[in-house]
């Protein structure tokens, strides 16, 4: 039996365990419902395994906190084997003779996590780039789409650390925020990323303007309430842009970390353009359209 969920690479699994919610589990979160399917196991890898897209409720990937209903049905993925570049969907959009750009579409990790088995993006370069040795220079979180670059190259690797350090080097994102936003913003709160699950935006800015995340607002949907926004970093930290724009209060639409408590299955962030001297490259935004 196989199933089609949201996105990602589930569709490659087969189903290892099945379960019907009960009515005494009604309006549980699904980690802690997870205790009875995965019997054994801990709190840790429960979540893992809903935040690997291994976890669906009625064919629909789910993440931890979300709330069951009686009645509904959980289905457990099993492993999955490598799979290709092709198959996760991940694609060379330009090179040159130093760097690469590759898509990587939501849903799929950058680059391999200890105790995860999953494939990631960076599984696939040597299989995307066999003339080369190639290295990762940048990743993007699970549910971001959008560009991963690629040193092809040991000098390109210490060219793009220097481009980046000296402030050469562009990336813009698009996203979709709750809220009406107007104008130009400049957030430059400095960010706390010490091992936690969350980055936290501080009181005092950072610094550092490549740290900044500079934020232009597009246009605003007045039935939804939301604006779409591009946003400007040059050397980005984790969860930077989500946790900036959730500062200023504006989260991304979909953000389960930082969000309005959206259905998480689908992160309105793209990044969509890549520039440092020499080489720049854009993909479009697969849910907008919106200039970069």
């Amino acid at each position: 039996m196989r199933v089609a969920p949201v996105q990602g690479y589930a569709d490659k699994m087969d189903i290892q365990k099945e379960y019907i919610i009960s009515d005494e589990l009604n309006g549980v979160r699904l980690d802690k419902v997870l205790e009875s399917v995965v019997s054994g196991e801990g709190l840790r890898l429960r979540r893992r395994l809903c935040d690997d897209g291994r976890v669906l409720v009625d064919g629909k990937v789910r993440k931890p906190g979300y709330k069951v209903r009686s009645g509904q049905q959980i289905e457990i993925l099993a492993g999955s084997e490598a799979m290709s570049g092709a198959e996760l969907g991940v694609y060379v959009i330009d090179q040159n003779e130093a760097f690469a750009a590759v898509f990587k579409p939501g849903g799929v990790h950058s680059a391999a996590i200890a105790g995860r088995e999953t494939s990631c993006v960076e599984d696939v370069l040597s299989e995307l780039f066999a003339d080369n040795d190639p290295i990762l220079l940048n990743r993007l979180d699970y549910l971001t789409s959008g560009l991963l670059l690629v040193a092809l190259t040991k000098e390109a690797v210490n060219e793009y650390h220097e481009l980046e350090d000296n402030g050469y080097i562009r990336k813009y994102y698009c996203a979709e925020v709750h809220g009406r936003l107007d104008g130009v913003v400049s957030v430059r709160s400095a960010l706390d990323t010490d091992d936690r699950k969350t980055t936290r935006a501080l009181v005092e800015d950072s610094d550092d303007p490549h740290r900044w995340t500079d934020v232009t607002a597009l246009s605003h949907d007045h039935e939804k309430d939301t604006t779409m926004v591009r946003c400007l970093i040059m050397k980005g930290a984790r969860h930077q842009i989500r946790a900036h724009l959730a500062s200023v209060g504006h989260p991304i639409v979909g953000d389960p970390l930082y969000g309005n408590g959206d259905d998480a299955s689908f992160l309105h962030l793209h990044h969509g353009r890549f520039e440092l001297p020499g080489f720049s490259v854009q993909t479009p935004c697969p849910w907008g359209d919106i200039s970069l």
